[in-house]
């Protein structure tokens, strides 16, 4: 049984600045509050000592129930996404995001790896996901739950997910979507997205074509769970 999200808590919650005493050099960092860890300077080696208050940082939390107000429900398709420190990272934006759950298809590496927590911080422990070797396969079983199956993804069929969101915002609550995304250079598999209602892609304006594959991953699942959410009720 998987960890609930109110169980993974961070180990440190103080903080403290050390400041390098050579003056040329001037670096200034954080680390746990009292460590002794970065008595040198990182840069220069140089003695460092400890500068201000200790402090703590805030999580960016949403109050009780704000989370009900985001819209479509949400389930990713990531096929033969290679890389696993962005499948780690996907799982982690999964988790803040209310992803209802990662389908993993063909080589896109689990949570059973031994070196996913690395980057996905124990999100891999409360995100749900299941493994699926085709990734064509587990599209069309997504569709045959009625999901309506959305590619990340170039090509003539695709529009600017800003401009589709706006579109349709008010579908609101009982509304669920399947996002997919593909191999890092190699993009979707044609044949899913042939089952796809939509593809969207996200507007690029400088010399690359695309973002990060788990850059991607993060801005979309964030418009998709909030931008098409209903309007917060007006304050009383």
């Amino acid at each position: 049984m998987g960890l609930r999200a109110a169980d993974i808590v961070r180990a440190v919650s103080r903080f403290q600045t050390r400041l390098c005493t050579n003056a040329a050099c001037g670096l200034r960092f954080p680390v746990a509050a009292g460590s002794p860890l970065g008595a040198q300077c990182p840069h220069c080696g140089a003695a460092t000592g400890f500068v201000d208050d200790s402090y703590s940082t805030s999580e960016a939390r949403e109050p009780d129930g704000e989370s009900a107000r985001a819209g479509v429900a949400l389930e990713v398709l990531l096929d033969n996404i290679r890389s696993l420190r962005n499948v780690g990272s996907m799982f982690r934006t999964a988790d803040g995001a209310g992803v209802q759950r990662l389908h993993l298809g063909g080589f896109t590496p689990t949570p059973e790896h031994p070196r996913m927590a690395k980057t996905s911080l124990g999100a891999e422990r409360v995100v749900p996901w299941t493994a699926h070797r085709d990734g064509v396969a587990a599209a069309a079983a997504l569709r045959e739950r009625g999901l309506r199956l959305w590619a990340l993804e170039g090509g003539p069929r695709s529009r600017s997910l800003f401009d589709v969101v706006q579109e349709t915002w008010s579908w609101g609550q009982g509304e669920a979507i399947a996002l997919v995304l593909g191999h890092e250079v190699s993009g979707v598999d044609p044949r899913i997205v042939d089952q796809c209602e939509r593809v969207v892609r996200l507007p690029m304006h400088g010399v690359k074509g695309s973002l990060n594959v788990s850059v991607a991953f993060a801005v979309a699942v964030y418009v998709l769970r909030h931008g098409l959410a209903p309007p917060p009720p007006p304050r009383a």
